[in-house]
């Protein structure tokens, strides 16, 4: 089988689909995904775990279409979540609650009783505020809460700073210094149940040595709250490896859950159980954005592509100047010209790929690659666009898991005032 999104007789394909026929039955922009890729990324992880002591809680936050969490709960995945509309779609998608970790900074009472009730694996908490929250709401149900800390270890991941959360002025985490007392504090609330440890310190990180600074440190704080008595069942390191969008060079997945692995298991550590949290290596290059020329517009200083895929469809380049390869469907053979990409928004930050050297006539196709993490999900309806359909290939054949959005929808929890 050829690999997704490879070219197949001069022409792009998902698998065996074309994504030219794609488009032309369901329009553009269009959210594309492989089946194949998923099943292959989250493999990879599975495999690596395989034998030890180690699980893997997708990072729904990454993409949360329901399609793709079922691709990965029927493998038998574990989810992180970051609110209660997370965790309602991670249930829907076939999740087991018990495999379950409630993430994020600020949880509401309401939400964290609605995971009580199901019975979530564990909450990361991030404050000791939180904390009292929790075990207040625990207590008016008469429960227990699974806690878990998230500490912020002060390692550099080296990565964009907006996706950089394990530094000390991150808003995220308990500080290093405060964790052994806040531990303490925990332990001493009737209504909370201390099970692990957790830290996330970054998002697209490219090596492997600041999670493993991250894991030491981690480790250390492991022996201190035990020695104050209480027991740390399991570890739980975290997401944010990165994937190839440009010229990066990335650690094998395998090579880089392993490596975690036996540092834990090298101090002493090999009876806890390990949680990964991995999004972006999961889904970011198993989707493409399929979108159109609409006009080519030469100018003095910049020659510009206007398609129809906007910011409000892939906001990364917008909000990180994030680079993502962007290829012709149907590559033509005339002479290249370098263009911006940019979309029909009003704002000078809309562009999807600057400085791009492409042939192109207008109507052609172009696939925006690397867009399945962080790319439907953190869509909007700026300017009144519907946001696109996103369909999943599977082999030869290809399904509507998110049908395309209409004006009428928009409109229709609006209303005018009275007369």
């Amino acid at each position: 089988m050829s690999l997704p999104f490879d070219l197949i007789d001069g022409t792009l394909h998902a698998e065996h689909v074309s994504l030219a026929d794609l488009a032309e039955r369901f329009g553009t922009p269009l959210y594309v995904y492989s089946r194949a890729a998923l099943e292959g990324s989250y493999g990879a992880y599975a495999k690596a775990c395989e034998g030890r002591r180690a699980s893997v809680h997708v990072a729904v936050k990454a993409n949360s279409n329901l399609a793709v969490l079922n691709v990965f709960a029927r493998a038998g995945a574990g989810f992180d979540i970051v609110s209660a509309g997370e965790l309602e779609r991670a249930l829907k998608a076939g999740a087991s609650p018990a495999k379950i970790v409630f993430s994020g900074v600020g949880k509401t009472a309401d939400e964290m009783r609605t995971a009580l009730r199901i019975g979530v694996k564990c909450f990361n908490v991030e404050s000791i505020p939180e904390l009292d929250r929790l075990n207040a709401t625990a207590g008016e149900l008469g429960l227990r809460a699974p806690v878990s800390l998230r500490v912020n270890p002060n390692v550099d991941p080296k990565t964009h700073p907006y996706i950089s959360t394990g530094l000390k002025s991150s808003k995220f985490g308990v500080a290093y210094d405060e964790a052994r007392a806040t531990y303490r504090s925990a332990a001493q609330m009737a209504h909370l149940e201390v099970v692990g440890i957790d830290c996330h310190i970054g998002s697209q990180i490219t090596e492997i040595s600041p999670y493993l600074d991250a894991v030491d440190k981690l480790l250390e704080l492991v022996e201190q709250v035990e020695a104050d008595g209480a027991t740390i069942r399991h570890i739980d390191v975290g997401g944010g490896l990165g994937i190839r969008y440009n010229d990066e060079t990335l650690p094998d997945i395998g090579v880089f859950v392993r490596a975690i692995l036996d540092r834990i298991d090298t101090r002493g550590h090999g009876h806890r159980e390990v949680l990964f949290e991995p999004g972006r290596s999961l889904v970011g290059n198993a989707g493409v954005l399929l979108t159109r020329v609409e006009y080519l517009k030469p100018g003095e200083v910049k020659n510009f592509a206007i398609v129809d895929a906007a910011m409000n469809d892939l906001a990364r380049p917008a909000m990180y100047q994030a680079y993502h390869a962007i290829d012709p469907v149907s590559p033509r053979t005339m002479s290249p010209k370098v263009y911006d990409i940019v979309g029909p928004v009003c704002e000078s930050g809309d562009w999807l790929g600057r400085d791009r050297s492409l042939a192109l006539e207008p109507g052609d196709l172009l696939a925006v690659r690397s867009a399945g993490a962080y790319g439907f999900v953190m869509s909007s309806n700026y300017n009144t666009r519907p946001r696109a359909a996103e369909i999943m290939v599977d082999g030869h054949q290809a399904h509507v898991v998110r049908a395309r959005e209409t004006v009428e929808q928009l409109l229709a929890g609006e209303t005018i005032l009275p007369a």
